[in-house]
């Protein structure tokens, strides 16, 4: 279980002003809501849309929360896209319908960072060593590392021969650790052979410095059978200077599973972002005199798709200098998650030029007296020089971009997750790779923002923390899960001023249970 230090629960009720807000008593029935998300350049999901949006309708739902990471990309909105958009438009107008379009894809942002990769909010690397021979400098790592021959660890279920790791039929967790020193803020990638043998289960790779996580990635995609296969992490160490890596099983699996080679290596500029927020310095040398202009090609190649290489060879410097010269070289970098997902930088003039340009595509396109903030899951901020140069906390940026996106909306109802802005849920220290705290992020909502909360572990009292803060909230229920579930949110909800909705939110696509959540929504309400 979490531990939230009391001071930001009091910070966020005694601000000035906050402690004697309330929110508004809900004295109407509850509103329902549906979250929906679809890629209105494919007719087949629009269709698919008109069927679900009718059986809405006629269970009592009146507000559709749109999602369309496309929303991002204007290249994306050809004459097919625009004509589906007014196709649901004229639709949800018939069936009475509101719709509110999902704005600003803050959190994951993949598809906006597809139309400039550099974007990407950048962790640090600082003064790697480079050498230079035979017309390029080469990254030669310091201190030198290497993971060793034998892990100092395994559980009783892993079996040690020569320099294979392995485990069968396990019933519990069969994983095995290996110690190393590194140098702080720098690219690590860690490299293994698997081999499995009627396998089925999760294998993983963790990677912690101290306590704290730096890899994240899903479990490795390992085929039932299959021969020797290397897998790759890349990772910044960030302040650590030891880190330990485990690798295997942390559940109970079926089969035989094989490792082998487990190698690390410090690597140099791997997806290096080039942006006045996120400078390549190369310590009293001048790009474009001493060395050549210093780029990614592989990153170059995410404009479009949005989809970074999180391991590829890295690029070398070119460069005239003589041989032996050494190098002090920093830079950022990307960080990734579960499968490639990554954050823009909110502060960079950049980010907000792209926002700006979504904000008036979506006014175009809609027409909508309401918009959705898509702040959600932001999970590294606070790190490059867009940021830093503030001097504010992680939670005060977030507070200060809040503003600047709920301005560019000016007119229409705005709408937001509840969880960047929920000490009970993500806002607070030591959240994935978010620099310092993000208490005081709700500071940048003003209290005509309506909250979709969907903290479902400390529900009673995210749902009170926003309800003192004179805020009306709607209840973000189902998840895909037993739509009775719902019951639990609304008797939480129970005496709490200022909730007006449920919303039938699926991660999913899941529709099937649209009717019954929405009587039983109903049924709690009469009772």
């Amino acid at each position: 279980m979490k531990w939230f230090p009391s001071v930001l629960l009091l910070l966020a009720l005694l601000r000035p002003g906050a402690a004697l807000a309330v929110a508004p008593k809900s004295a109407a029935p509850l509103e329902l809501s549906l979250y929906y998300f679809l890629d209105l350049r494919k007719d087949g999901e629009v269709r698919e849309l008109e069927r679900v949006w009718r059986r809405a309708a006629a269970a009592g739902y009146t507000r559709v929360m749109l999602a369309d990471v496309h929303f991002a990309r204007p290249g994306d909105m050809d004459g097919r896209y625009r004509a589906n958009a007014a196709r649901v438009r004229s639709l949800a107008a018939r069936l009475g319908l509101a719709i509110v379009p999902g704005a600003f894809q803050v959190g994951r942002s993949n598809v906006m960072l597809g139309n400039d990769p550099n974007l990407a909010e950048g962790v640090p690397v600082r003064r790697a060593r480079f050498v230079v021979r035979g017309g390029e400098a080469q990254l030669v790592a310091d201190p030198p590392v290497s993971l060793g021959a034998r892990p100092e660890w395994a559980d009783p279920a892993v079996r040690l021969a020569g320099a294979v790791a392995a485990s069968s039929d396990n019933a519990g967790r069969a994983r095995f650790r290996l110690r190393v020193r590194v140098a702080p803020f720098r690219c690590y990638h860690v490299s293994v052979k698997v081999r499995s043998r009627g396998f089925s289960g999760a294998a993983r790779i963790s990677v912690l410095g101290g306590r704290q996580t730096l890899d994240f990635i899903r479990p490795l995609e390992i085929l039932p059978t299959q021969d020797w296969r290397r897998y790759d992490v890349v990772f910044n160490s960030l302040g650590h200077r030891e880190l330990e890596i485990t690798m295997g099983l942390w559940q109970a699996a079926r089969g035989r599973l094989e490792w082998t080679d487990w190698r690390i290596e410090e690597v140099g500029l791997l997806n290096v972002l080039r942006r006045a927020g996120a400078p390549c310095v190369v310590e009293g040398r001048v790009e474009g005199r001493d060395y050549e202009f210093i780029r990614d090609p592989d990153l170059e190649r995410v404009r479009g798709s949005g989809v970074y290489s999180e391991w590829h060879e890295p690029p070398r410097i070119r460069t005239r200098l003589p041989d032996g010269t050494e190098l002090r070289v920093s830079w950022y970098q990307p960080a990734f998650f579960f499968g490639g997902r990554t954050t823009c930088c909110p502060s960079d003039p950049g980010t907000f030029a792209l926002l700006r340009e979504e904000a008036a595509r979506l006014r175009d396109l809609w027409g909508a007296s309401g918009h959705l903030l898509m702040h959600n899951e932001i999970r590294c901020l606070g790190w490059d020089a867009s940021c830093a140069a503030q001097g504010k906390s992680a939670g005060e940026v977030l507070a200060a971009h809040l503003r600047r996106c709920r301005a560019l909306l000016a007119g229409t109802q705005v709408y937001a997750w509840s969880d960047m802005f929920d000490p009970f849920h993500n806002a607070h220290a030591g959240y994935y790779l978010v620099r310092g705290d993000l208490a005081r992020s709700w500071e940048g909502l003003d209290r005509d923002v309506i909250i979709l909360n969907w903290n479902s572990e400390y529900r009673a009292e995210s749902l009170r923390l926003f309800s003192r803060r004179g805020q009306r909230q709607i209840i973000a229920g189902y998840y895909d899960g037993d739509p009775a579930e719902v019951l639990d949110a609304l008797a939480a909800a129970r005496g709490v001023p200022g909730v007006m909705g449920v919303m039938y939110t699926t991660w999913q696509g899941r529709y099937d249970d649209l009717e019954r959540f929405a009587q039983l929504v109903r049924g709690a309400a009469r009772d």
